[in-house]
This record gives C-alpha cells, structure tokens and sequence, in this order.
C-alpha cells in the first residue's frame, strides 16, 4: 500500500494538533484524525507508529512551537523583563495552543531522542532566563520548577474557567510572576551568590 500523495507526517501532526487544540487532547484518535484528512485509518500507519507515537510527534512539536514562542518574546531581554516576557508567552502559548500545550507536560520518555532534544531546548532557555539572579545550577533547577508550575496552574485554571471574577488575568499573572522574581531574589540573597 503506498502512502496517500499530499500526505505525510508534518501533515498528520497539524491536523492532530488542531483537533487537540479544538476539541482536547483525548479526542485525538487515529479514527478522528484519518476521518479530518479524509484518508482510512491503516494509512496512517505508513507515516507513525500508532497512537502513542503520534502523541509523541504531538509533543515535540507543541515543545517546538513553545520554545518559539518564549525564545521570541524574551530575546533581547535580560533579569526580570525576560522572565515576565518568558511567563506572558507562556500562558499565551497554553491559551492559543490548549491541548497542544497539554502534550508538553510530560516529561520525555528516556530514548526518544528528538522529544529529549525538544525539552531540553526549553528548560536551557528558561535556565539562561534565571542565570541572572545569582543561584547555583541545583537552585536553577529548583527555580525553573517553580516557575513552570507557577505558569502550569495559572494556565490550566484559566483555561477550565477557573478565573470567574472580572479581573484581568494578565495583571494577575504579572503579579504571580512578580512574587516568583521576589522569592528566587530572596533564595539566592540567602544563600550569598545574589547580585
């Protein structure tokens, strides 16, 4: 069987993401995807390797597109300007890109090579952001999973509707990420490395 003309893996992956981004992540199904690209099922299969693969696929791409995302919003910028430009691309990211962004949570399975390269592309990143502030690479480590659950949390209530008050989100972000910069501040004014 020959794969269909017009068809390959970048394709499968546009169209998987659009259908996680409308519709959530537990709706992409092979079934849902050949039924968006008029093709059958089977001929999936000639371009990755079942579900599990495509979901794989997915998340490198959506690490790829984030990593865009925050790289383009904090070039340029140093200390706490490029942590705030890094935070809003971020949330804009998981807001733009619902279940895209939910695929990049996961860390990457040990011998998946290009999701490994993906991920380690966007924690480098973040950790050049923090370098700033003066903590040791254990610190950093620390402080990026602060930030990253930070982001996380406010991300996923926002977008399940948990901020029902008519306040702007975006002042509440810049708040949440202001705390974040005064608490890494204070963890490395404590341990004698701060600037």
């Amino acid at each position: 069987m020959s794969p269909r003309a017009g068809l390959d893996t970048h394709t499968l992956v546009l169209a998987a993401a659009e259908i996680a981004d409308e519709q959530g992540i537990e709706e992409v199904t092979l079934a849902a995807l050949a039924a968006r690209l008029g093709v059958r099922s089977p001929s999936l299969y000639n371009h990755i390797n079942g579900l599990q693969g495509l979901r794989s696929l997915l998340a490198e791409h959506g690490l790829e597109l984030l990593h865009a995302a925050i790289a383009a919003a904090s070039e340029g910028l140093k200390g706490d300007a490029a942590v705030y430009a890094m935070g809003q691309a971020y949330v804009d990211f998981a807001r733009k890109h619902p279940g895209l962004y939910e695929t990049t949570l996961r860390a990457p399975e040990e011998g998946h090579s290009e999701l490994e390269r993906a991920s380690e592309q966007v924690l480098s990143l973040i950790i050049g952001l923090l370098s700033c502030y003066g903590l040791d690479a254990e610190g950093e480590l620390h402080a990026v999973r602060g930030l990253r659950s930070l982001l996380h949390g406010f991300a996923a209530l926002e977008n399940k509707g948990g901020f029902g008050m008519p306040l702007d989100t975006n002042i509440s972000l810049n708040w949440l990420i202001s705390t974040f910069i005064a608490g890494i501040r204070s963890m490395s004014s404590s341990t004698g490395t701060g600037q």
